[in-house]
């Protein structure tokens, strides 16, 4: 299975901020981007890759008690940026990151307890991915759009590990199938 550790913004969040991507997608140039559907608007806290399905139980103890020991906190989303020189589009988050970020760390060190290898570690950037372009685009208007986007904020309640089932069919445009195969309910204990 191809997983990842996710938190996952609630429904009225989201149709806030596809009321946003409508507007971003009428500034000039919107076809020279591949944008994600709703179903794939998530901060990605830790990515697997491949996992055995033999991995999977010890993976989700280890990211239940990762939830555990976390307490819930606020967030929104905010703001935007992009990567590669224009190759994504993603949104920002605004609220507690400190506590965002240690609860990436604690989803990256379940996987590598779970003997799962994790490439090198990198600083982690809370971003929700809107759009991607496969050769660079000028996203400067879409950034410069999103500056002032602040969702509604939310108690980020649980840790949500995800399935991504890639695009078989070769349609152009379609997009990953995601599905939560495990659920963990922040707790907070220290």
């Amino acid at each position: 299975m191809r997983l990842f550790a996710a938190v996952l913004p609630p429904e009225h969040v989201v149709q806030e901020l596809a009321a946003e991507v409508a507007g971003l997608k009428r500034l000039p140039g919107p076809q020279g981007l591949r944008w994600t559907g709703r179903p794939g608007w998530h901060f990605t806290l830790a990515f697997y890759g491949e996992v055995a399905d033999d991995v999977v139980p010890d993976l989700s103890d280890r990211l239940s008690r990762a939830a555990h020991r976390t307490a819930p906190f606020r967030l929104a989303v905010r703001g935007g940026g992009q990567f590669g020189h224009g190759r994504a589009l993603w949104a920002g988050a605004s609220g507690d990151l400190a506590e965002l970020r240690l609860l990436a760390e604690r989803a990256e060190a379940a996987a590598r307890k779970a003997g799962l290898p994790m490439d090198e570690h990198r600083r982690y950037k809370a971003h929700l991915t809107l759009a991607r372009s496969r050769d660079g685009f000028d996203t400067g208007p879409y950034v410069d759009a999103l500056a002032e986007f602040t969702s509604s904020a939310w108690t980020v309640p649980d840790v949500v590990l995800v399935r991504s089932n890639l695009p078989r069919s070769g349609v152009q445009g379609e997009q990953p199938r995601y599905e939560a195969v495990g659920r963990w309910a922040l707790g907070g204990a220290g």
